[in-house]
């Protein structure tokens, strides 16, 4: 998962609000976002599936909590010992403070990597290359990249201020139309200008065609585009859009089920 825009409380109708793109390598294989029992978890989630180690990139619970990781791009990385697809299902698992003191005592097992675990009142961010790694966030709206919480990447802020933008203007009445407007912007592939590329430690054409939003290849780009609302009745709504190489759409995917007073 490499960009992660969600807003808390935000709207009177959805006080949780995700919207992400998952970037990753099409040859890597993978299933699509359905429900299955994580040992990890210890619960039935609804999640795709990391064929290669076993984990997934983003999970939501029956109760309508999220939990996602995004990788830090580092010119060089040794792999660690822990697959990073692993950290949301231990995120739905446990508290955050008992998660957070778990993952300062073993934070180096695992290559760079943000984790956020959310619901309708609040959130938690944790990231093993922040100087001060644990935090909870509150009211807001939040973008999450391959860099620090809220680091100002171009393609991050043109996400935040679109799904910003369509809150605005959201209604109850249309949640479906929220998706598919959110995924509509999920989709832009506009690059950042050179003099706005960051500098992650990988070549100057790389940062380039990592830049937009979204990111149309051949061997690698964006594979799946999720959007998750819960509504303040305790509707929870869960789309996916899977893409294959350049750009082509892929299987569609769509729950939705209420969540349990």
């Amino acid at each position: 998962m490499c960009l992660i825009v969600f807003s808390l409380r935000q709207h009177s109708d959805f006080p949780l609000v995700v919207a992400a793109n998952r970037d990753e390598f099409f040859r890597r294989p993978t299933a699509s976002m359905d429900w299955w029992t994580s040992e990890t978890a210890g619960r039935e989630i609804l999640a795709g599936r990391d064929l290669l180690s076993g984990g997934t990139w983003l999970a939501v619970d029956t109760d309508g909590k999220v939990s996602a990781v995004t990788n830090v791009r580092e010119g060089s990385q040794a792999p660690g010992t822990n697959s990073r697809g692993e950290l949301p299902l231990l995120a739905l698992a446990q508290e955050s403070d008992a998660l957070e003191s778990r993952l300062q005592q073993q934070k180096s097992r695992y290559s760079g990597f943000n984790l956020v675990n959310l619901n309708t009142q609040h959130g938690w961010y944790f990231s093993n290359r922040d100087a001060h790694p644990g935090r909870h966030v509150h009211r807001g709206t939040y973008g999450l990249s391959n860099h620090l919480l809220q680091t100002p990447w171009p393609k991050l802020l043109r996400l935040r201020n679109s799904v910003s933008g369509l809150l605005e203007k959201a209604s109850s009445a249309t949640t479906e139309e929220l998706h598919q407007n959110l995924i509509t912007q999920l989709q832009d592939t506009t690059p950042a200008p050179d003099h706005l590329l960051p500098d992650t430690g990988v070549d100057r054409e790389t940062e380039r065609f990592l830049s937009s939003p979204f990111i149309i290849g051949s061997d690698y780009g964006t594979r799946a585009t999720t959007v998750v609302t819960v509504s303040a009745s305790g509707e929870i709504r869960v789309t996916e859009q899977v893409w294959g190489p350049k750009g082509k759409k892929e299987d569609a995917r769509a729950f939705c089920w209420q969540r349990l007073a």
